[in-house]
């Protein structure tokens, strides 16, 4: 029997048949030991050479896509490779951001940034992401390989950002660690200036699978404290708030359907030597020979294109597709949750057909008890349990009162 074909099971479903964002891995290795990193490869340096930036802009030129793509340089420190090597790179994709068909993002530790750093990412427009967890006293998980605090060097790598111009924002690891904390949390971002930040909530995933991560419950009671400081002001956008505020704004002016519809990105990630894994960057780089690492081809033999079109065919993908499926059918959350993250699935339970993760707990479903408590949703005896579809949409109607007012921040 001929296999069912990519549009069927992955792109007509779920999927988009363009990608509009990837992920490179211009090296493997990190200059940091932080306690939670996922990266299995990181004290190890590979560079990515020209021929494989080459490789994936010639890919995006024959998508030749209706939106600008944006490259995510990370799956290392991005900034540890010198910096007329990192030159060379974006240099194979100018011709494309001349042109509007490219924007480069990094994510960094900032722990190297200098002016000279700081010169060449604004002579490519390249936007950073920096990955702090707070004050000093919250950042004591980011230390380097000797052991030693980088909050400061962080610090002064951002001080020396924002005096060049460059465009920054934030991702912050929320772990046992600070999350009792996020009225702190809040307020050092905004003291820092930062239009926005990424609370990413402790995952089990790759080389991260040992600690002790959140409770539902301490998840709620962090998702609280960040809700409570937007109404009383602060100007801060938190991503995941945002992400949910779009959904209830999509539900209030009757776009419900269409959101929960909205097709997903097929991520591609793109390692050092080419290799690409779909669905989660987190897969670049592990071991998992019942999967063939995740490995659906490589940019210097197959163009992104030629590699998407066949990706309905392989094992984990369609896996995915199934959890998919089986989450529409199941859970309350889907509308708004749209099925999470891959990745998660398959460090927490073995497998993508996987529904439920402490992700999805912890990121989706406690933000949105959290906002139904903090709006006065009295009719809410468990928010630890599921909600019933009916009740869901109750709670949609409690939560349209908050929008307004947290839009107005």
């Amino acid at each position: 029997m001929r296999p069912p074909d990519l549009r069927s099971i992955l792109y007509g479903g779920y999927f988009s048949t363009e990608f509009q964002s990837l992920v490179l891995q211009n090296t493997s290795l990190c200059n940091l030991d932080c306690a939670y990193c996922y990266l299995p490869d990181r004290h190890t340096r590979r560079d990515m050479p020209p021929a494989v930036a080459r490789a994936v802009a010639q890919s995006i030129g024959a998508q030749a896509g209706a939106w600008p793509v944006e490259v995510a340089w990370h799956a290392g420190e991005p900034l540890t490779m010198q910096p007329s090597g990192f030159r060379e790179l974006l240099d194979e994709f100018e011709h494309l951001r001349q042109s509007g068909m490219v924007a480069h993002r990094v994510q960094t530790n900032a722990t190297t940034i200098d002016p000279y750093w700081c010169d060449l990412l604004n002579a490519y427009d390249v936007t950073v992401g920096v990955s702090v967890d707070g004050p000093a006293w919250a950042n004591e998980n980011r230390r380097d390989r000797s052991g030693r605090p980088t909050h400061e060097r962080t610090m002064h790598g951002i001080a020396t950002l924002r005096e060049a111009g460059v465009r920054v924002s934030a991702i912050c690891v929320v772990c046992p660690e600070n999350a009792g904390s996020p009225g702190e949390l809040v307020d050092f971002f905004d003291g820092l200036g930062l239009r926005w930040v990424n609370f990413n909530l402790e995952e089990r995933e790759a080389a991260n699978l040992n600690r002790t991560g959140l409770s539902m419950a301490a998840a709620i009671d962090f998702w609280r404290g960040v809700i409570r400081k937007k109404l009383a002001g602060s100007g801060l956008r938190v991503r995941q708030l945002e992400s949910l505020l779009g959904y209830l704004a999509a539900a209030r002016f009757g776009r419900k359907r269409p959101w929960a519809a909205a097709q997903r990105e097929p991520v591609p990630s793109v390692s050092w030597k080419g290799d690409v894994v779909l669905l989660s960057p987190e897969l670049v780089d592990v071991a998992a020979p019942q999967y063939e690492n995740f490995i659906v081809g490589n940019v210097l033999r197959q163009s992104l294109p030629q590699i998407l079109a066949a990706a309905g065919r392989v094992r984990y993908v369609a896996e995915f597709v199934e959890g998919l499926n089986a989450c529409r059918e199941q859970c309350s959350f889907f509308a708004f949750c749209r099925g999470a993250q891959a990745g998660n699935r398959y460090f927490e339970h073995g497998t993508f057909a996987a529904t439920e993760t402490d992700h999805c707990r912890n990121t989706r479903q406690a933000l949105v008890v959290a906002l139904a408590s903090e709006v006065g949703c009295s009719d809410w005896p468990d928010p630890l349990g599921h909600l019933e579809r009916s009740r869901s949409e109750a709670l949609e109607e409690l939560m349209m009162s908050a929008l307004n007012d947290l839009q107005r921040t």
